[in-house]
């Protein structure tokens, strides 16, 4: 039997040893879907992207909006959005954390009109205040001078949401360390009008008027990054339009995030709830594929969560008429295989994992019935066929896979790389030279976007993963020159280069600074 990493019983303590995170409370948001009627008659509406630089869903399309401020439940506002009294109305999502106070629905009204306003210069309200004062007024605001009662009042503008029509509630998925309980509302905005939205570079980077099948077709060819909430309303409006689809908007997702998020039009991802290490507090579960189908790490055992995969792979199945064809594992930690005798169950069909993550599962009783090997293909039957390549990137782990869709670009990346942390490499399981070398065989597919275990899509994957290997690179100058400061012992260099870690982190960093330690040895430097 392989004796556990430190990596490993720390995995094994979540849970028994100390109670797991909990994900984060998500704030509450408005966003507006500004829509009108070209004219050749056909329906459009304004999304915006988001700047590449941004932390959070950097590169990503959207449409207007942004989280409450504390003021915004003090600045005035006539009249309530159309539905918002109605039997599904603010606060019925079933499984959100909690009902909003009314001080707070009136908060959101003005949130969503300020925040509408700030991205877009679309001012919803009663007055008419000239066009110069109205963009002095919006930079004013955004560059934080004032308050948004005191550019209401200078303006002479009084804020109406009547002009607004509820339209559904979205809560983050809970993978995610920054989440938003966002209220989303429809507002025609003819082309007739005199002011027409227009963005202001900085926290977004473009801004158009677009029909929503051009917009759910630039997602699907891989052009455009898109959030569950937004590719369900472009449907809906598609389908059904503005008027005639509120009952389908309105409800939203059955709880408070839907169990598959459609991150690539041939990729889902199903966060399953695991004892994973924080921040993280679920493992991504991945569906890859249409008529044939891959699924990749059903994480967890927990009946609630296996039920959730399950659900997932049916309604997925009943869409695309498609079957599982196999289960395949990036790596053998806890947090990742917890449900594969499950899902073998349910799914009757062989389990593939690198050769040495077999010899690892062996120990535990779980059989792997077919090998992934480093650079092999396979090709699943579907409209488009989908071509997944598997990888070989040791580092974390000695059998670690990852796996690239090559028609969207899409790297499956497993623990190469996280949404919200670093990776830990804990010798002699994890190897710092190797993990390095996986990076760079990464960078060189040069992918347009990553999915992570742990976190949400990340758009500059290339950008990231250089990051990554760069930091690893900075942290190892570090010891080398504390090393050479006459310092061996990990326990004694690690005060001098984590600043700001907390007690309970130092057993993982006094690991990554022995994994340097050794690649150090191995290059010959010390």
């Amino acid at each position: 039997m392989t004796p556990p990493t430190v990596y490993e019983r720390m995995l094994s303590d979540v849970g028994e040893a100390f109670e797991p995170p909990t994900s984060p409370t998500p704030r509450a948001s408005g966003a507006v879907v500004l829509w009108r009627r070209n004219p050749d008659g056909e329906l459009e509406v304004y999304w915006v992207r988001r700047s590449p630089v941004l932390r959070f869903m950097g590169g990503w399309h959207a449409f207007p909006g942004g989280g409450l401020s504390s003021s915004d439940s003090d600045t005035p506002v006539n009249g309530l959005p159309v539905g918002s009294e109605a039997p599904v109305d603010f606060n019925q999502v079933p499984g959100a954390e909690e009902k909003l106070p009314p001080t707070v629905i009136d908060g959101l009204t003005v949130c969503t009109l300020r925040e509408l306003f700030e991205e877009t210069g679309i001012l919803v309200g009663a007055g008419d205040p000239p066009h110069d004062a109205v963009l002095k007024a919006r930079r004013d605001l955004l560059d934080q001078k004032k308050p948004f009662s005191q550019v209401l009042s200078e303006l002479g503008v009084q804020l109406d949401a009547s002009q607004l029509t509820y339209a559904g509630r979205w809560v983050t998925p809970p993978f995610s360390t920054i989440r938003f309980d966002a209220r989303f509302f429809l507002l025609e905005w003819p082309a007739e009008n005199e002011s027409q939205p227009s963005i202001i570079p900085g926290e977004l980077d473009h801004g158009e008027w677009i029909r929503p099948g051009e917009a759910i077709q630039q997602w699907r060819r891989g052009d455009a990054l898109i959030a569950q909430p937004i590719l369900h309303t472009l449907r809906v409006l598609l389908r059904e339009g503005p008027e005639k689809g509120l009952d389908h908007l309105r409800p939203g997702p059955k709880g408070p995030s839907p169990y598959r998020i459609e991150f690539r039009r041939t990729i889902s991802a199903i966060p399953m709830r695991t004892n994973t290490l924080p921040p993280a507090t679920h493992t991504n579960a991945f569906l890859v594929g249409f008529r044939e189908m891959i699924l990749i790490d059903p994480a967890s055992g927990d009946r609630d969560q296996v039920e959730r995969l399950k659900e997932s792979v049916e309604s997925s199945g009943r869409r695309e008429g498609g079957l599982v064809k196999a289960i395949w594992l990036t790596h053998h930690h806890a947090d990742h295989v917890g449900g594969v005798e499950a899902m073998r169950r349910l799914l009757g069909v062989p389990v593939c994992a690198h050769p040495q993550t077999a010899e690892r599962l062996a120990e535990r009783g779980i059989e792997v019935d077919q090998p992934l090997i480093d650079g092999q293909t396979i090709v699943l039957a579907g409209d488009p066929a989908v071509t997944l390549r598997v990888i070989h990137t040791p580092g974390h782990a000695r059998g670690h896979m990852s796996f690239y869709e090559e028609g969207t670009e899409s790297l499956i990346a497993g623990d190469m790389l996280a949404g919200h942390s670093t990776i830990i490499i804990d010798p002699p399981e994890g190897d710092m030279d190797a993990y390095l070398a996986s990076l760079a065989k990464l960078i060189a597919l040069q992918p347009k976007v990553a999915l992570p275990s742990h976190g949400s899509m990340i758009a500059n994957a290339v950008e990231r993963l250089q990051g990554l290997y760069n930091h690893r690179l900075r942290r190892e100058q570090q010891i080398l020159e504390a090393w050479k400061q006459g310092l061996r012992d990990p326990l004694e260099i690690l005060p001098t280069i984590y600043l700001d870690i907390q007690a309970h982190e130092y057993p993982l960093a006094e690991r990554q600074i022995t994994a340097h330690i050794t690649r150090l040895k191995k290059l010959g430097m010390i």
